[in-house]
């Protein structure tokens, strides 16, 4: 059937479905990749948080232990100051940390959205390929092309060059020349770019207004 070789080939066939492909797949994979980023950058956030925290108390007990000890007040003062911004730090990060959290939520919402349009726009473009392949079917039978004379058109819509046809159907070359030619004459067509402007002119039109 005209639908295995489209899906089989893949060629140029229908290259505006095909780019509709890899761009659901992209707009998943780079809403996965900020997901990602976002995970690590947390991860940091945490460490860092936990680091700053130590130092306060560490700090926090030293001060304590050099007060009862009578220490010298500018010692005291330093280590004062020291304490104090390791507690901003902790608070700094602290917002930072919240920040990345809010941010991940947003990006789980993103991808979630994401898979649901990229899942949309696989089914759309399936059945727009199924449909294009129903329509050079019919067409091919209206044509009164035979089966090897189908099967060369469908592999010259699909760009692949008369050497490759001829690879697939392990024919020679000279064969496949000779049943483009049958297929350009039933057809009415004049050559490859007439065939594939033929099934595809319709398919490339902006879509109307509504």
């Amino acid at each position: 059937m005209i639908d295995a070789y489209v899906y089989t080939y893949g060629g140029s066939a229908a290259p505006v479905i095909r780019r509709t492909f890899d761009a659901a797949n992209s707009m998943e994979h780079n809403t996965l990749n900020d997901a990602n980023e976002t995970d690590v950058g947390r991860r940091r956030l945490v460490i860092a948080t936990g680091l700053f925290a130590g130092i306060a108390i560490l700090m926090a007990l030293d001060l304590f232990g050099d007060s009862e000890t009578g220490a010298d007040p500018v010692h005291l003062l330093i280590e004062g100051l020291v304490m104090a911004l390791a507690v901003a730090g902790v608070g700094a990060l602290w917002r930072g940390l919240r920040a990345a959290q809010a941010r991940a939520a947003r990006l789980d919402v993103d991808l979630e959205a994401a898979r649901t349009e990229a899942l949309r726009y696989k089914a759309e473009a399936a059945e727009a390929l199924r449909g294009l392949g129903e329509a050079i079917d019919s067409q091919f039978e209206r044509w009164k092309l035979t089966a090897a004379e189908r099967e060369v058109g469908l592999l010259l819509l699909k760009g692949l060059s008369h050497r490759e046809v001829a690879e697939v159907r392990a024919t020679n070359e000279a064969t496949v020349r000779q049943q483009a030619l049958v297929v350009y004459r039933k057809s009415g067509l004049r050559n490859r770019s007439d065939l594939s402007a033929f099934f595809l002119e319709d398919l490339l039109l902006p879509r109307t207004a509504v």
